[in-house]
């Protein structure tokens, strides 16, 4: 029998793996630098968690998540996003009784059951931020000039901000009115999902793809022409923030997300090429979350980015670094001191390979170039008798002799000089 990995699970293999470990660094380094401190929660939750904290109507909680129960007989889910997951661990380690302000970061998996596709996999991976009790909208444009900033350094191509106002509670409801309204006038004609949407929670009809919907949806009322005052100021302002730091924005007023925790700010950096699941980045404010999951009165407003869709559009695949030095031996005794040499370089932080099969010489030096090494330390047992060694610099094209008692020393110091 022949074991693959499950549809939607990917393995994630060299050299994909080094340019992973690169934009994680780089997230890590940003985050940090903005005094973001990395958390680390659990894979598996209480599904209740998601379910109050997402929405019982969402599609991720209906449809997507991954929910079993134990032996107990307690229903656990894998989690399907970061955000609830913080909050939880926020509010259960009263992390807010130091300050309620703080800002935290994760990176890791999440996993939904969704139609595996290009970008879009069943086990996928997140850069996720989160920061806390601030209200003033001028978080929320650090947040996203972060995201943007980010995205830029790692070399993201053809990335757009676009941004919108889901407005609160208070300036919601008559506009889910005036929508529910408009939408039972063209009830017909709706799909089976915006039918069902329509009666529990009525935005959720602009995540509808299909193409009859959508151009009904394109006709529907707006909610920027509902905000209530506050929330129209704090979106002005946040607009104003931007534009303070040059950031260049596009007002989408139909966009949603697909979380009911949002309140106020909703945004979202989609990019051309990645077809129709093209957001590489998201996020928006939460304030009634906290309290909704049994903590204090604490706005948050928080981020995610996709790993393997950023993988998508950002520069091409970089090779691992090579060994510095390849030791080519030949010969028992040789091999036994190569071996005794590659332990001591590569615990002084230089990158020592050797050939482990007692090949030819030439065999071992097509192993060195195929692995890039810049220089190959050759001898057999004429040289270890001698105490003199050949080390040849496979960029120059030259070659020296070396004592062997030096040549610790000797490559150690060529490390330090720069070479590559």
């Amino acid at each position: 029998m022949e074991f693959k990995a499950i549809r939607g699970f990917s393995d994630i293999l060299p050299p994909v793996t080094s340019r992973w470990r690169l934009l994680e660094e780089r997230a890590r380094q940003i985050l940090e630098d903005y005094g973001f401190s990395e958390i680390r929660v659990p894979i598996l939750e209480k599904a209740e968690l998601f379910a109050r904290g997402i929405g019982e109507e969402t599609d991720i909680v209906e449809k997507e998540m991954y929910t079993f129960e134990d032996r107990s007989g307690d229903c656990f889910t894998m989690r399907p996003e970061a955000t609830a997951s913080v909050v939880r661990a926020y509010i259960e380690h009263k992390l807010y009784a130091a300050d309620p302000m703080a800002k935290f970061y994760s990176i890791g998996p999440m996993f939904r059951h969704e139609r595996p596709q290009k970008g879009r996999h069943r086990q996928f991976h997140q850069i996720n931020a989160e920061v806390f009790g601030i209200a003033n909208p001028i978080i929320d444009a650090e947040v996203m000039a972060i995201v943007m900033y980010y995205l830029s350094l790692v070399g993201a191509a053809d990335c757009q901000l676009q941004i919108n106002s889901v407005g609160c509670p208070r300036c919601r409801l008559p506009y889910q009115k005036d929508l529910r309204a408009f939408l039972s006038e063209h009830l017909p004609h709706l799909c089976a999902d915006c039918r069902r949407r329509m009666e529990h929670n009525p935005l959720r009809v602009f995540d509808c793809k299909v193409q009859g919907c959508q151009e009904i949806i394109a006709k529907a009322p707006l909610m920027s022409d509902y905000l209530c005052q506050p929330c129209a100021e704090h979106f002005a302002a946040l607009r104003l923030y931007l534009e303070t730091l040059e950031i260049a924005y596009e007002v989408n007023p139909r966009m949603v997300r697909g979380l009911d925790y949002y309140t106020k700010t909703a945004f979202e950096v989609v990019a051309g090429g990645l077809g129709a699941q093209n957001a590489v980045a998201a996020g928006g404010r939460y304030d009634n979350l906290v309290a909704a999951l049994g903590g204090p009165d604490i706005p948050g407003i928080g981020f995610a980015i996709g790993i393997e869709r950023l993988l998508l559009i950002s520069p091409g695949e970089p090779s691992p670094p090579g060994p510095l030095l390849f030791i080519a031996a030949l010969g028992k005794g040789p091999q036994r001191e190569a071996f005794r040499l590659s332990y001591k370089l590569n615990q002084a932080g230089v990158r020592t390979m050797i050939d482990y099969a007692g090949r030819s010489l030439k065999a071992q030096m097509r192993r060195a170039d195929k692995f890039g090494a810049r220089y190959v330390l050759i001898f057999g047992e004429d040289e270890l008798s001698s105490g003199v060694v050949i080390l040849r610099d496979m960029k120059e094209k030259r070659q020296e002799e070396i004592p062997l008692p030096s040549i610790f020393e000797e490559i150690v110091r060529r490390r330090g000089e720069g070479s590559p």
